[in-house]
């Protein structure tokens, strides 16, 4: 299997850091240059469909892509450690949350970042409205995480998932443009820190 991944990406990432937890190392990484177009030429067009990254390519030629959606593949290729749910409950409360983190942070942060960086304005025309508007509603969605963080050390339940992946990396996507939580959310604070120290979050810097 190759997976196509640029490192300067969030989506990438998250399944990189998956694949770290899981110690997966059977898979070829092919790193794509995105600011000059290596997400659309015609070959790797012709595989995704869709000028995204990641793309996960099988060995029979499927290609998949959406982060998540390849994640969820990798779980069911290599259980352990289990990220997506061990039973009935934990797969919806983690399905919960890992929703709740893309909508109310990853996803305003990711678009915050893309309508503010410089180097990314190769990639779309960048508007400081959309910018301003994802990036007060990404610490909304911080506050969110933090009431929930002061119930329970990781964000869906006793250990770490695929909620606090992609809360995570959403969250850390914001160092390109200097961006840091508030320091008055002491439960994310301490999250941060708990993730952080991760091997995982090593190997995917």
């Amino acid at each position: 299997m190759k997976l196509y991944d640029t490192p300067m990406a969030p989506n990438p990432r998250r399944v990189r850091w998956v694949m770290a937890e899981k110690a997966i190392t059977d898979i070829e990484v092919v790193t794509l240059n995105l600011i000059e177009g290596g997400h659309k030429t015609a070959d790797y067009l012709g595989k995704a469909g869709l000028a995204h990254v990641p793309m996960l390519e099988m060995d029979d030629g499927t290609c998949i892509t959406e982060s998540v959606a390849i994640c969820r593949f990798l779980e069911s290729r290599y259980p352990e450690p289990n990220l997506f749910g061990a039973d009935p409950t934990e797969t919806a409360v983690i399905e919960m949350w890992t929703r709740r983190a893309e909508m109310l942070v990853a996803t305003p942060m990711m678009l915050g970042v893309r309508h503010t960086h410089p180097a990314l304005a190769a990639l779309e025309q960048q508007e400081p409205a959309v910018a301003d508007y994802n990036l007060r509603s990404g610490g909304k969605g911080l506050e969110v995480l933090d009431k929930r963080l002061g119930e329970s050390a990781w964000i869906a339940v006793d250990r770490v998932t695929m909620a606090d992946i992609v809360a995570f990396i959403g969250i850390e996507f914001g160092r390109l443009i200097r961006f840091r939580p508030p320091e008055g959310l002491k439960n994310l604070g301490r999250w941060m820190d708990d993730m952080r120290a991760r091997p995982a979050a090593q190997a995917t810097k």
